[in-house]
């Protein structure tokens, strides 16, 4: 279903004149393409108890911001809309002087977000590996900026700060700071 409504929306776009892509590139995160991709890989997520009741468990480590202070990270591969890739899912806790016992005895308590990577097709954003960016809060729904946009697409493309200008710097030219090899 949600395959089909992005689908739909895609189409719409192009029937009205422009592209998918035309229309990213006015704002190149939080359109309702974007969100509704989001929705699809939370579905994706659940599935592969990356969130949700049941989720798989491992020991977090220390982390920074703007990701939260303890963190646990999953690499795995994810199916979209027919499109296989690369699938990074980071779970943020928090706040500041959180201990990895108090996250290990009541996850639930001090999970502040989830951030996700996912390499989609050839030609989504080549200028930034084809990574789409997702930051949900523990219900699924979406973060937003200041500015009130939803976290999802190409996020803060062509800005000085957030998801792609951070990563951007990672070594190895693939976006990931914890690998070399996610081109």
């Amino acid at each position: 279903m949600r395959s089909t409504i992005l689908g739909c929306v895609t189409a719409a776009v192009i029937a009205l004149g422009g592209s998918a892509g035309a229309q990213d590139n006015m704002m190149p995160f939080g359109t309702d393409v974007e969100v509704a991709y989001a929705a699809e890989l939370w579905g994706a997520l659940n599935d592969a108890k990356m969130v949700g009741d049941g989720m798989i468990r491992t020991f977090p480590y220390e982390g920074i911001a703007p990701h939260g202070m303890m963190l646990e990270t999953f690499y795995t591969e994810a199916t979209i809309g027919g499109h296989t890739g690369t699938l990074i899912v980071k779970r943020n806790y928090g706040p500041e002087g959180v201990e990895e016992d108090a996250v290990l005895m009541d996850p639930a308590k001090h999970l502040g977000a989830i951030t996700v990577m996912f390499k989609r097709e050839a030609g989504y954003d080549a200028d930034n590996n084809d990574w789409f960016w997702a930051k949900y809060l523990p219900d699924g729904s979406l973060d937003k900026n200041p500015k009130g946009m939803q976290l999802a697409g190409r996020v803060a493309k062509g800005k000085p700060k957030g998801c792609i200008a951070c990563h951007s710097g990672a070594p190895g030219d693939d976006y990931v700071f914890t690998s070399d090899h996610l081109k």
